[in-house]
């Protein structure tokens, strides 16, 4: 139920130099337009809707606290389906990246009420478990990064009282945030695809291209929640995760990508970059990942000749298993990441709509290929067909 608290984390810190150009996808963009960020669901809001969604559900949706943030707030999952394939997907890792929380609460309003053959056939095979807002405290305050200092680490973790912060600690203004006295972490650098890794002082202060280190009380939420999720149904089948990136256009076009997507980031540990993740290569399924990927793509491109089908790749080549989408992948997730343009203040009511629907169709595309089987049938070398991003 909202308002329950099932884990109790404990409360940790993050990083102090900025990422790397290319990976900070959640800078504000520079626009002449300020939009007002309070048409987007707040974490008060949250709650409401969740309990209403769940209340309403006559128990097709279930909904519990996970952990806490730093901060203490409630880290909502929720739950609805009962197939034995589990696609877990979470929102707001950044909390100025809020289009995929109201998207996601649009999929478990309809699954959670609907009587359709599409979310019978849903509910049936597959589980679908939502993070709808991960990073809670970054939320409240449309930053990037989440609430927490580096000394809040070292009073968990006594191992690294003469350790470096992380690379990913935020203690001055960055993409228009002044984190000096409020500082953070870019929580999803936070992730490792050890699942038991116990911060180890040698590993900090890390960089992008290292793993995280599960300092974080969110990582450290989400973590657990993957955790138990594979014990119970023996893998996460899908991992998703919901993001915002700067402008760009589709490559060979002057078309502005609305979103970009991707199966990409770690190499392959079968392949000689990849070989450091040797003891994940018989869990690795980037083929499943591209898959995944071409049935987001083909259910949005069947919107028609619009907005909607501007579509990208995200950046390809990565290395990086500090991300949870790095992390999971090498512990045998299908992975995808939805990168959809802009950031909360950069647009009004009309374009945050569209940006939400597109998010949705992606997500019902890749849950409806899941619970029907089909895709499992795509050609995965499709993937390669859709066009790259060019930066403006």
């Amino acid at each position: 139920m909202v308002g329950q608290s099932a884990c109790p984390c404990v409360p940790l810190a993050a990083t102090l130099l900025v990422p790397q150009i290319g990976f900070a996808e959640g800078a504000k963009p520079i626009t002449e337009e300020t939009a007002s960020v309070q048409g987007y669901i707040d974490y008060e809001e949250l709650k409401q809707k969740l309990s209403q969604i769940e209340k309403t559900s006559n128990g097709l949706v279930t909904v519990e606290s996970a952990g806490k943030t730093n901060q203490g707030k409630d880290i909502f999952t929720a739950r609805v389906g009962e197939g034995d394939k589990v696609v877990l997907v979470q929102s707001e890792i950044h909390g100025n990246e809020k289009t995929g929380t109201a998207a996601l609460l649009n999929i478990l309003q309809y699954l959670g009420s609907s009587q359709s053959p599409e979310a019978k056939k849903i509910r049936e095979e597959v589980t679908i478990v939502a993070i709808p807002m991960m990073n809670a405290d970054g939320s409240e305050l449309d930053r990037r990064g989440n609430v927490m200092s580096w000394e809040e680490v070292v009073e968990d973790f006594s191992q690294l009282q003469n350790a470096k912060p992380t690379w990913n600690y935020y203690t001055r203004t960055l993409q228009g945030d002044d984190y000096s006295g409020n500082p953070g972490f870019d929580v999803n650098r936070d992730f490792h695809p050890d699942l038991d890794y116990v911060p180890d002082p040698k590993d900090f202060p890390g960089s992008s291209s290292t793993p995280g280190w599960y300092i974080t009380p969110e990582a450290q939420t989400v973590r657990d929640v993957y955790k138990s999720l594979k014990e119970e149904f023996g893998n996460v089948e899908v991992f998703m995760d919901l993001h915002h990136q700067n402008f760009y256009t589709v490559e060979g076009t002057d078309k502005e990508v609305t979103m970009s997507i991707s199966a990409d980031f770690v190499p392959d540990p079968n392949s000689e970059r990849g070989a450091k993740y040797s003891e994940y290569a018989d869990q690795f399924r980037f083929d499943f990942s591209r898959q995944l990927n071409v049935a987001l793509y083909d259910a949005i491109q069947e919107k028609g000749n619009s907005i909607f089908t501007n579509i990208s790749l995200y950046d390809q080549g990565l290395d990086l298993p500090g991300t949870a989408l790095g992390a999971f992948s090498l512990n045998g997730s299908g992975i995808v990441i939805f990168e959809v343009k802009g950031q909360t203040q950069n647009f009004g009511q009309k374009m945050k709509g569209q940006l939400v629907k597109t998010v949705e169709t992606g997500l019902m595309g890749v849950i409806n290929g899941v619970a029907d089987g089909s895709v499992y049938e795509l050609n995965p070398e499709d993937y390669h067909d859709i066009p790259n991003r060019v930066r403006k």
